[in-house]
């Protein structure tokens, strides 16, 4: 195969302008490196069109580069340097997805993705580029809606509650060390044998203190104990999180993951999640998307391989997720990302280079969309080395191929339909059909105002949890002793010790019947059994307990 120039036989000046249906001639004019590569994505089921393959200058309309909606459940990457035109690839495939029926999941950081609901522009920049790819453009938006992480921003409320949420994703967005880590752990076990629900930052707040108290310390003798300095930190950590607004991600009503598989007039309904107001918190934002995924993978039934994806899930700045995880977390990360392929979920991690996702993340994605990097210091040249090494071999010298893609222009190679490597090509990739840009701030406001889900999740609520069950019994304590009654009380409670010692078939009226009835005994029985029994965690520590 050639390199990233055309060879001296290449196809005549005008093959580049010639359309993709130019017939079975115009394909056999094609220079043999672009045949052997458009052969490789020759695919016949559904497929997402990507662009027109790149030989050095000119891009060759008749040879496109696609992915099978079958293999979006191997997951991706998609990756470039800032200004390379990640984002609009993801608007690119995520348009396409929900034209397919998939409903799909994308995180806004910039605040420039609402355009998704909208048609787009045209304009000569989009009319050449689809001339140049073979694209049929028609301006077209997608059926969408937009989130908020606790209402902070436009957008319906994402809140979820800390018991749901769990320990290990709440050490990370605390930064805690793996001590912590572990006795933070210990809180959330004791909470959940005790049924002390948290729904907030306050309940976590009250468990932790009463831990620490002597009443508490006895009550966690035989599982360990929670030291004082690292009861201290935790808090410390808490406050600062509750300090920078970060209160209101957690609470209730809690979302339901399940809003995120919908569809509309048989078109996947894009869920944008809005984040410009929190860009200065993104280890919160990027854990609450691991909390998305994890709720999903605990919720969802195997359904094995699909012939679609019943989900996409696009991770941006992906490597927040990883920075300073610890080993469990990351553990947890790469087990939920293979597992959570059988579900039906596609994942793609969007961020600069691939150093930045784990090497075991990092062997499962499969489907790989890289955009230009940049070599101007030493650390960007081993960062492009590094890229250069993990795509399959091919005859582009990708390490100069990678430092020349234009914006828009990117090197692919995905899944075939039997599961293989298609050959690496650059690709310039086609122009979204949906507004390159944000909408304007009225037009989303009303959009969210419309949105029958607002109802449901925009105001929030604070049912009785474990802060004002604590408290109650702070305040029971503290109540002084009632006194001892005296000698004319006797009667009284001779006749009241009388009644509760007759048997229930002696005990008249409808109580009497009710607690008689065996039925009625069994429930009792196996509700205080349920009330009693710990809540289970999935692998991330995360919980749901209403469905």
């Amino acid at each position: 195969m050639t390199a990233d120039r055309p060879s001296p036989d290449a196809a005549p000046d005008d093959a580049a302008d010639a359309t993709p249906d130019a017939g079975p001639g115009a394909a056999a004019a094609l220079p043999e490196a672009v045949r052997e590569i458009a052969a490789g994505y020759a695919f016949t089921g559904p497929a997402l069109e990507l662009g027109a393959v790149l030989l050095g200058p000119d891009a060759y309309p008749q040879a496109q580069v696609r992915i099978p909606l079958g293999v979006l459940n191997r997951h991706g990457l998609v990756a470039g340097a800032t200004g390379t035109g990640k984002t609009k690839t993801l608007q690119l495939i995520a348009e396409q997805l929900s034209a397919q029926g998939v409903p799909v999941f994308l995180a806004d950081v910039k605040g420039d993705v609402s355009g998704i609901s909208a048609p787009g522009t045209p304009g000569d920049r989009v009319t050449e580029r689809a001339r140049e790819v073979g694209q049929s453009w028609t301006p077209q938006g997608c059926p969408a809606e937009f989130y908020a992480l606790g209402g902070q921003g436009a957008g319906i409320p994402l809140r979820a509650t800390v018991t749901s949420f769990g320990p290990l994703l709440l050490a990370k967005v605390l930064e805690l060390n793996e001590t912590q880590e572990s006795s933070l752990g210990l809180v959330f076990h004791y909470a959940d044998r005790h049924g002390l629900e948290l729904y907030d930052l306050k309940d976590l707040t009250a468990v932790i203190t009463f831990l620490t108290s002597p009443e508490g310390k006895a009550e966690l003798k035989g599982i360990g104990g929670l030291s004082a300095a690292t009861a201290g930190v935790i808090l410390r950590a808490l406050t600062v999180l509750e300090n920078e607004g970060a209160g209101t991600f957690f609470g209730e009503p809690e979302f339901d993951t399940a809003e995120l598989l919908r569809t509309a007039d048989g078109r996947g309904v894009v869920s944008v999640l809005e984040l410009p107001a929190v860009q200065d918190r993104p280890r919160l934002f990027s854990t609450f998307l691991m909390w998305l995924l994890a709720d999903l993978y605990q919720e969802l039934p195997e359904v094995g391989d699909l012939d679609r994806p019943k989900l996409v899930f696009f991770f941006d700045e992906a490597h927040l997720l990883f920075k300073g995880a610890s080993k469990a977390f990351l553990e947890a990360i790469t087990q939920t990302v293979r597992l959570i392929r059988s579900k039906g979920v596609g994942i793609f991690f969007v961020t600069q280079t691939p150093k930045d996702v784990p090497g075991d993340v990092l062997a499962q994605l499969g489907n790989r969309v890289q955009h230009a990097l940049r070599a101007f210091t030493p650390d960007d040249a081993k960062a492009l080395k590094a890229t250069v090494s993990t795509f399959p071999r091919s005859g582009y010298d990708l390490a100069e191929v990678l430092t020349q893609l234009g914006t828009g222009e990117a090197v692919v190679t995905v899944l075939s339909e039997k599961g293989a490597p298609t050959p690496v090509a650059a690709t310039r990739l086609r122009a979204p059909q949906s507004l390159m840009g944000p909408v304007p701030p009225e037009r989303l406001a009303a959009a969210v105002d419309a949105s029958p889900l607002a109802a449901r999740y925009r105001d929030a609520i604070d049912r009785e949890s474990a802060y004002e069950r604590l408290a109650a019994r702070a305040q029971q304590a503290a109540a002084p002793a009632p006194a001892e009654p005296g000698p004319e009380a006797a009667p009284q409670r001779e006749k009241e010790e009388g009644r509760a010692e007759r048997p229930p078939q002696e005990q008249g009226g409808l109580l009497g019947s009710l607690l008689s009835n065996p039925a009625v005994k069994s429930f009792a029985r196996s509700a205080g059994t349920q009330l009693g029994r710990e809540i289970s965690r999935s692998l991330f520590g995360t919980s749901r307990r209403r469905r």
